[in-house]
């Protein structure tokens, strides 16, 4: 082997020192072609040749400039990578965030859908089981208990965040703990129906897999601005797209569970279907509940909402969604079509009642 490397090293000598000749003949060419260029006889000594040689005037090189040890994904890691624990059940694997030090932990709804024991390893390796406190599936959060204290809460950014901005995943996907994906924030407010509803989502390109779910979504300074749910995918593979409940939603969704106080629901009082035809991208109500938020503002049938509380509305489903992230009692302003007129409705919204937006 050693040999063989001696050997390449004297046929690499004999290369480069070719290189160097052609390289050296081809730097003469060079200039005399340029001289030639500038209308200049080659400076070749031939008699009568006037050579003119001017020294090149100094250029400050400005040398791009790096931090050392500036790692925004490594050092967002190594903040949320010691709240991030394993999740274990019957059905399969999954993630979760602890959110109190006292042993609380927040996952998704459906990774512990029909349990209610769990078994839980936390970053240092450490066991045990925990307690499925409650789920609140209409928006895929649960939280657990483990008797355990001391733990290292994650911090949660209940703001919106900016659409581009650095996304990184962390949890345990396909059961291989403790896995860091990076990415951007895709989209805000997008909307993803499943399990049976539709919610106003964080959407990222991070890769999130199968065990995914349930673990954390976190800006640079390691803050969970999602608790990652679910994908969207035609192959079966990460294709780039997936979505997370944003941490204001599950934070007012878990503090519900744990206090055993239901969160109420929003509640606007219509049904409507997607506005499909003559170009109009928006929800058309079909029917106004009696006595509702709708009917006190003076929604009407017929109506096209394309815009809620500052939010496009493409389709049923947006409306859905984002009548569900506002809170009972909230003002909102609703844009809509009336007889091919733009005009907004302000909506307080009631409470929900029933399955309908």
């Amino acid at each position: 082997m050693i040999e063989q490397q001696t050997a390449n090293d004297g046929r690499m000598s004999h290369w480069l020192a070719a290189l160097l000749f052609f390289g050296a003949v081809a730097a003469i060419v060079a200039g005399l072609m340029f001289l030639t260029a500038d209308g200049d006889e080659p400076a070749l000594g031939v008699e009568g040749a006037t050579t003119t040689t001017t020294a090149p005037e100094a250029v400050d090189v400005v040398a791009p400039i790096f931090t050392p040890g500036e790692e925004p994904v490594a050092d967002a890691a190594e903040v949320i990578l010691p709240s991030v624990v394993h999740i274990q059940t019957v059905g399969g694997l999954g993630s979760g965030v602890v959110y109190d030090a006292d042993g609380l932990i927040i996952t998704a709804a459906h990774v512990v859908e029909g349990s209610e024991e769990v078994r839980i390893r936390f970053s240092d390796g450490e066991q045990m089981t925990g307690t499925v406190l409650g789920t609140a599936p209409q928006v895929d959060i649960a939280v657990i208990q483990v008797d355990r204290t001391g733990l290292t809460p994650a911090t949660f950014d209940t703001d919106k965040p900016r659409v581009g901005q650095l996304a990184v995943a962390v949890g345990s996907p396909w059961g291989l703990e403790s896995t860091v994906t990076a990415g951007i924030i895709s989209a805000v407010d997008q909307t993803n129906c499943s399990f049976d509803t539709c919610s106003a989502m964080v959407q990222t390109d991070a890769a999130i897999n199968p065990g995914n779910s349930g673990g954390a979504l976190v800006d640079r300074s390691g803050s969970v601005v999602g608790i990652n749910v679910s994908i969207f995918t035609e192959s079966g593979a990460n294709d780039g797209v997936g979505f997370a409940v944003p941490s204001d939603i599950a934070i007012a969704y878990a503090d519900s569970i744990v206090s055993g106080i239901p969160l109420e629901t929003a509640f606007l009082g219509v049904t409507g279907e997607s506005m499909l035809s003559d170009g109009q991208a928006g929800s058309v109500i079909t029917s106004v509940v009696p006595d509702s938020a709708a009917e006190a503002a003076g929604l009407q049938v017929d109506d096209v909402v394309i815009a809620f509380d500052g939010v496009p509305i493409l389709d049923q489903g947006d409306l859905i969604a984002q009548v569900r992230a506002n809170q009972p009692g909230q003002t909102v302003d609703v844009l809509i079509v009336r007889d091919g007129e733009e005009q907004t409705v302000t909506v307080t919204l009631g409470v929900r009642t029933e399955e309908t937006s």
